[in-house]
């Protein structure tokens, strides 16, 4: 059954909560980072996941005890008020063999910041007074968890960058340990919410980790906002090649226990020749709402690639979009 999607007579979504991480959060903050204060979006939360264990985030979880710092420097960056001046240091990536190879500056900043206030959610919001964002970043859970996926010949693979890399079929994906609860704030952000939207982002390793830590699949499914999946440009290789978009739904709502999602944002606009050749031999293919489709959720089609030879998120039509997909169904719902 469609769950009752509220949101009282408001004409715009006020109060947006965006899941995820990797490079799709980033892209859709980027995007509605422009519409918070013109009469669209007052409140703006970034929910991040916290399963990554890979690069410079991996060591300094085992070297410091630090939750991963990686997404949520992306985040912030995307939300900072002089972007075009801050990125290029905060994502300054040392070269070299020595100890410092391989991190980037902004995680290093965190992680001091983290010393110095003893606590990594002060450490984001000290960072985010200096960089002047825009909205409110929260990790999903501060507790040191592992993500672990179940095959469907009931082996267990534990680690987001060996889940990533996995060739057989996922069954289910958990935490570990499945008792972490969420960061404050983030419960109470998706109940007061007036639009959540999940992804885009690598359906098991970025989009899910956030759907199984206890409490949020039950408050996305108590919320009276309307959930919008931005669906992938391309499919992944991996742990979900060969699933469409269809498929990508049904994951998320076995995962989350029920239908939460009410409509799915997907993009319309051709992949360049030249370009979908390249992702092609890496065995990834273009995915668009397929012709089987879903009976229960509302479907809008756009251009949503960004310029250039790596296919990503155009921030500003993704964010155009969900402003668009957020008014039809608070149409449909007066009309109802």
């Amino acid at each position: 059954m469609p769950r009752s999607v509220g949101g009282g007579g408001e004409s715009k979504p006020r109060r947006v909560v965006a899941l995820g991480g990797g490079t799709g959060l980033p892209a859709v903050l980027r995007g509605l980072r422009h519409h918070v204060g013109n009469g669209d979006v007052t409140r703006l939360t970034a929910v991040v996941a916290m399963s990554d264990d890979g690069g410079s985030s991996g060591r300094l979880r085992k070297s410091m005890g630090l939750p991963p710092p990686g997404d949520v420097r992306n985040c912030l960056v995307a939300l900072a008020e002089e972007e075009d001046l801050l990125s290029g240091l905060f994502q300054y990536r040392y070269a070299g063999s020595e100890e410092l190879s391989g991190h980037s500056l902004g995680n290093l900043i965190l992680a001091a910041l983290t010393e110095q206030t003893g606590c990594f959610v002060k450490a984001v919001e000290v960072t985010s007074r200096v960089l002047r964002t825009v909205g409110r970043i929260l990790p999903a859970t501060l507790e040191d968890v592992k993500l672990e996926a179940r095959l469907a010949d009931g082996r267990r693979v534990i680690g987001e960058t060996r889940i990533a890399g996995c060739e057989e079929r996922i069954e289910r994906i958990a935490l570990r340990p499945g008792s972490a609860r969420p960061t404050p704030g983030v419960i109470e952000s998706i109940l007061e919410a007036d639009l959540v939207v999940i992804g885009p982002g690598s359906l098991y390793t970025s989009l899910l980790p956030n759907l199984v830590l206890d409490g949020i699949a039950a408050a996305l499914r108590t919320t009276a906002a309307p959930v919008v999946l931005v669906a992938n440009l391309v499919s992944e290789r991996g742990e979900a090649a060969g699933l469409d978009l269809v498929d990508h739904l049904e994951v998320i709502e076995r995962h989350a226990g029920a239908p939460i999602v009410d409509a799915v944002l997907a993009n319309e606009a051709p992949i360049p020749a030249d370009v979908l050749e390249r992702y092609r031999e890496e065995g990834a293919s273009p995915l668009s709402w397929p012709a089987r489709g879903h009976r229960r959720v509302r479907v809008l089609q756009r251009n949503l690639l960004a310029a250039g030879r790596k296919l990503r998120h155009d921030p500003a039509a993704t964010a155009a979009g969900l402003i668009e997909v957020w008014a039809g169904l608070a149409a449909a719902r007066r009309v109802g």
